[in-house]
């Protein structure tokens, strides 16, 4: 095994690859109502898949996340990570994760226990149902709140990450709060972040979680706590409920300098940074040979360009969002 060292002496060992662009949602920041996705032949196969991670946890990658897209709303799924245990169950891998909207959970919760997933994180921006209909545009809440008893019963270790919208969830995050230390969940909330063309402007959804942080600790006790998941999210006990609180800041304190991770996207494009175009084509070299070798040394020659930290930023005068692809091309 090798390991995978970017230019700036990080060890990259977390791979977050979107296994769909398609989703059973259209999150108001995320997606516009009307996505034209992406046509089956360009989206690798669930073999390929496997050969791809196959080859990162190879080259060191310990933490596999996926996410979508939606990741269970892809077909078959589940073979996949089944598949996926054999490197959990080697030791070679050390964490298989997934990001997802809670849909499909009462239907795969124990599936994915099976699979050696032990936590999860599910995106839910808001307990108000119709607050729920107006930022999902197409989700229900009682079918994720389903969900959530379903793995939680299955024995899944849940977070919730909920992004921060001002005028929309600003007057609801003590309310989440209490709710998630209620149900032993820990929280995570993350700021809007410019990617994707969609309807409305990302000026009036931002809101700076420097001032959330200050505006909790006027009624909550947060603790400074060294907790990391391999993730950028940085944390805080709530003392009142005894669980830990993340905060996910590219706009207000960028991350970058820990950065550990890259993105795979579900037609085998490798971004290096979230918030950067550089990218790197691998679903050609893993077509074009049955072998690895020239997959790893896209692997390689990709790793050796990654960039020091990413450039976020929305733009109030063209009101452009920094990165043109969707969250979900890239893996949310």
């Amino acid at each position: 095994m090798t390991d995978m060292i970017d230019p700036f002496g990080r060890a990259v060992n977390y791979l977050r690859i979107s296994v769909t662009d398609r989703c059973d949602f259209r999150c108001v920041y995320c997606m516009s109502e009307d996505m034209n996705f992406l046509p089956k032949k360009e989206v690798l196969s669930l073999e390929e898949l496997d050969r791809l991670c196959s080859a990162f946890i190879r080259k060191g990658v310990k933490q596999l996340r996926l996410t979508g897209g939606e990741p269970l709303v892809r077909r078959n799924i589940m073979s996949f990570m089944h598949a996926m245990r054999r490197h959990l169950d080697s030791g070679a891998l050390e964490d298989l994760t997934l990001t997802t909207n809670g849909s499909q959970l009462s239907r795969f919760a124990h599936e994915l226990v099976d699979c050696g997933v032990k936590r999860i994180n599910v995106s839910l921006d808001t307990l108000d149902p119709e607050k729920f209909k107006q930022v999902t545009r197409w989700g229900n809440l009682n079918k994720v709140l389903a969900g959530l008893k379903a793995a939680t019963n299955a024995g899944l270790h849940v977070k919730i990450n909920t992004v921060a919208l001002k005028n929309f969830n600003d007057i609801e995050i003590d309310d989440m709060l209490k709710w998630c230390g209620d149900q032993g969940y820990d929280l995570t909330l993350i700021e809007t972040m410019p990617m994707g063309e969609i309807a409305g402007d990302r000026n009036d959804q931002y809101l700076p979680l420097s001032q959330v942080r200050q505006d909790l600790g006027e009624r909550w006790t947060l603790t400074e706590i060294d907790y990391r998941t391999g993730g950028p999210a940085r944390y805080v006990r709530v003392e009142e409920t005894d669980a830990k609180l993340g905060m996910i800041t590219p706009m207000t304190h960028n991350f970058c300098e820990s950065c550990n991770r890259v993105r795979l996207t579900c037609t085998g494009t490798l971004y290096m940074c979230l918030g950067q175009d550089d990218a790197a084509d691998l679903r050609a070299p893993l077509r074009a040979s049955e072998s690895d070798v020239l997959l790893e040394n896209a692997i390689d020659e990709a790793i050796g360009r990654k960039p020091k930290g990413h450039d976020f930023i929305i733009d109030r005068d063209t009101k452009t969002p920094s990165q043109s692809r969707h969250m979900s091309v890239t893996g949310g």
